[in-house]
């Protein structure tokens, strides 16, 4: 277990260069139940099928939980839909299966959540509980988005989603075929990840960033169509600290040679900094960094 971790945290060190960390290969995985991919994905899948539920849930209001959302042009290639699924779980209602499914799945990654906090809270130095206990889990407001990207020969240019980053505490990542991820080095090349069937990806997010004062760093990512033959689906899930917490570099990662480099505000604060609502989940790492010199 001390190995694994050790290694892990180097990995999440390396995320300026690496930028994923491939949870399965981590021996506290062991202790968590065994979670159904398969299922997760297929039902990703089905929810696209069906088709009379679309407008339903296009945006209402800021309150939503859940939103559909299409989108086609030279910036971005994406039909998704974005569901609350903790505290509360909010899924369409139809069809039951996926809506079981996918909750089945997303039960299993909140407890990948913990074990994750856990292992990286013994690797900072703290008990194991210090990361649950900061970003108040047991409440954390976790988002799935589910995401149909169409091959590039039906859709209006080669970017599925534009470059970003999440915020949150870290994103997951599952989908049915592989390629179409690339993250940016720190030498500024895109690096195409490749993700074997049944792999979850695992990304640092904004508030970790955050939490550690930029030592463990949260990745800039986007999906390309260029090659894409047939349509990709996936499923992101952003696990997020609860809406209340206040997040702020912690007093272990500042010093006379590194001075906060964010400043802290509540999650839900940091959710709506730019106009948006909860349920965009954008992120807005760049203005907290900047706020600070001007």
């Amino acid at each position: 277990m001390a190995h694994s971790v050790g290694m892990l945290g180097q990995e999440c060190f390396d995320l300026k260069n690496k930028a994923i960390a491939h949870l399965l290969d981590y021996s506290f995985i062991d202790e968590i139940p065994t979670i159904d991919y398969s299922g997760g994905r297929r039902s990703t899948e089905g929810y696209f099928r069906f088709q009379e539920e679309r407008s339903e849930y296009l945006k209402k209001n800021s309150m939503d939980r859940i939103r559909w959302y299409l989108r086609s042009d030279a910036g971005e290639n994406r039909e998704n839909l974005k569901i609350v699924t903790h505290p509360e779980y909010h899924c369409p209602s139809k069809p039951d299966i996926c809506k079981d499914a996918i909750g089945q799945y997303l039960k299993g990654m909140h407890e990948v959540e913990l074990g994750l906090a856990k292992a990286i809270s013994t690797i900072l130095g703290h008990e194991e509980t210090y990361i649950e206990k900061e970003f108040k889990l047991e409440a954390g407001f976790d988002m799935a988005i589910l995401n149909l990207y169409p091959p590039s020969l039906q859709s209006k240019g080669s970017i599925g989603l534009a470059e970003h980053t999440d915020p949150g505490f870290f994103v997951s990542l599952i989908q049915n075929v592989n390629g179409g991820l690339q993250i940016l080095s720190h030498k500024g090349n895109w690096i195409t990840v490749h993700l074997p069937r049944n792999t979850i990806f695992i990304g640092i997010g904004d508030h970790l960033e955050i939490l550690t004062n930029g030592k463990y760093k949260s990745h800039i990512h986007q999906v390309i169509l260029n090659n894409n033959k047939v349509k990709r689906i996936s499923m992101a899930t952003l696990h997020g600290p609860s809406l209340d917490t206040f997040v702020a570099p912690t007093p272990e990662f500042i010093d006379e040679s590194h001075p906060p480099n964010y400043r802290g505000m509540t999650y839900k604060k940091s959710l709506k900094f730019n106009g948006f609502d909860e349920i965009d989940v954008q992120s807005s790492l760049f203005q907290f960094r900047m706020s600070l010199s001007l």
